[in-house]
This record gives C-alpha cells, structure tokens and sequence, in this order.
C-alpha cells in the first residue's frame, strides 16, 4: 500500500468513527448546531493528525481500532481550531477546504458555538471507556490534549499569531519569534498526535519522548510548507485564499528566511525528523514517508 493509499484508509476509518459519535450528538444538540457540526467536521481534510495517532499506535503493536477514539478527539479539535481560526474576528476566511466556512455557509454566532461544542466534545470522546480500558490512560491522554490545546500551546499560539500582525517589522523577520507561535499553534497537536500511539501503548518514556520530539519537528515543517503554500500556491489547489500572511504582515518562516531560507530550514527538519525515527527501524517507514508528504503537500 502505498503512502496515499494509508493516508487515506485511516482517514476511512476516523471518518466513520467521526460520523458514529456525531451521529449521537446529533440526539440531543439543537438541530442547527448538529447541522453545522456536521459541516465543520466530515467529508472534507486529509484526517492528517489521526493518521499520526493510529501509526504511532502501530509501532507497539496496537491495531487502528485501539486508537480510533483519540485519532477522532485530536480530530474534533483541529476542527474547532478551524471554525474558529476562520472567523471575521480572527483570520477572516471566508474559504476552508474548498468550501464556506462554517461563518459564512451558517453564521458568526453559529461558528462560535460550533467551535465551542467541537472542543468540549472532543474531550468526552477521550473519556469514553472505548478510548482505552485502563482510566489512567484516558486521564493522561486528556492532560497531554489539553496542555496541547490550550493556553500554552494552540490557542496561545493563535494569540501570538494575532498579536504579530501589530510587531515591529524586525520582530515578524525574527526567527525565533516566529518559531514560538508555530510551536504553539502548529506544532503543539501535531506533536500530540505523534505520541497519542505511545500514551495508549503504555510504552517507555524514551519512546514517549521521541515521538513527541518526531512530531514538534514534523509539526514545524509542516507550517513552513503552509507559508510556502500561502505564497506559492493557488487558492484552488490549496482550498483556501492564498497570499493573505504577507498582506496581514504575519510572522512566518518565510518572512523571517524568504522562500530560499524557508525551503532549506524545510529539508534540514525533514533530516532532522527522519533521523528520530531510527530507534524503531523499519516499523518507522510509514512515519519517515508522512515527513516527505508534509514537505511535498500541494493542499
């Protein structure tokens, strides 16, 4: 099977535990909302943070089903983090996925709650006992998400990538400045997602550490092939309005290095990445293969 190919039979597989738990909601949420959670959430994205959690999860041995809870709660935040990153208040989008946004295909007030119910019901999809049978792992898994999530991590980082649109020119061209938010906003749930697999495996703290320091490098590349889109790339391809971070004077990768700095910071992480993942030999390849899809991704 090729990379594509995996990519998107978990995505098959989170889809359909995504539309089983959001069938449920959908008994007791106001219609509208239900309606608008729905959108927000199926048929459209490459399930990209679940695929993580299950083929971290593989690497000790754990079939995809033992990981499809957590692979659906990282994936109802990301979800929430769109609605909400996407609205007038925030980036202004009027485009996700090649769709409306949520705001725009319902409303702002409607996109708010949706953002607010996606969060909230992500963590009782952890704390369900088909996460994992052993409650410790379920409270371990809803601490890591939510450092991840919260504060310190995604939506500090989405205040800091507010904030930066008002920074001093030098600050938006300094390195680590840049790096802080991405960490932050970026980088905090894709690392999350790395080491979902080794939380539910129980497996050694070495291995926790490695796969969560997989992912934040993983994470950062990730972001700088995102800048390379928002300049290279066209709305159509990519899904989403395109040359929108120079025009909002956003830190990026690439207003720090320019295209040729970003591009080669890009390789550099994907060695760096790649070379993580040398303690789990061959059982790594599927992740070595995710880190060239980052770098190489069109959308």
């Amino acid at each position: 099977m090729t990379f594509s190919q995996q990519l998107r039979a978990n995505a098959n597989l989170v889809e359909g535990r995504l539309q089983e738990v959001l069938g449920a909601l959908s008994k007791t949420a106001p219609p509208r909302l239900a309606e608008a959670i729905h959108y927000a959430v199926l048929g459209g994205g490459k399930r990209f943070r679940p695929f993580l959690v299950i083929e971290s999860a593989k690497l000790f041995g754990l079939a995809p089903d033992a990981a499809l809870n957590a692979a659906a709660a990282i994936e109802l935040i990301h979800c929430y983090s769109l609605v909400h990153d996407d609205l007038p208040a925030m980036d202004d989008d009027d485009l996700r996925r090649g769709q409306p946004t949520v705001h725009i295909a319902f409303d702002e007030a409607t996109a708010i709650l949706t953002g607010d119910a996606l969060l909230t019901f992500a963590f009782e999809v952890i704390a369900q006992e088909e996460t994992h049978p052993d409650p410790a792992v379920r409270c371990e898994l809803a601490l890591t998400l939510a450092r991840a999530g919260g504060p310190a991590g995604m939506v500090g980082g989405q205040q800091l990538d507010l904030e930066a649109e008002r920074w001093p020119r030098s600050d938006a061209h300094d390195l680590d400045r840049v790096r802080e938010v991405q960490e932050k906003k970026t980088g905090a749930l894709i690392s999350w997602s790395a080491e979902a697999g080794a939380i539910l495996a129980n497996a050694p703290a070495e291995d926790r550490r490695a796969l969560a320091a997989f992912g934040s490098l993983l994470g950062a590349a990730f972001q700088i092939a995102d800048d390379l889109l928002d300049v290279e790339g066209a709305a159509a391809e990519v899904g989403k309005a395109t040359g929108k971070d120079a025009a909002a004077g956003k830190a990026t990768y690439v207003s720090a290095l320019g295209v040729d700095g970003a591009r080669a910071r890009l390789q550099r992480l994907q060695q760096e990445a790649v070379s993580v993942l040398d303690r789990f030999g061959a059982q790594g390849d599927i992740l070595r293969q995710a880190v060239a899809y980052v770098a190489e991704r069109r959308s």
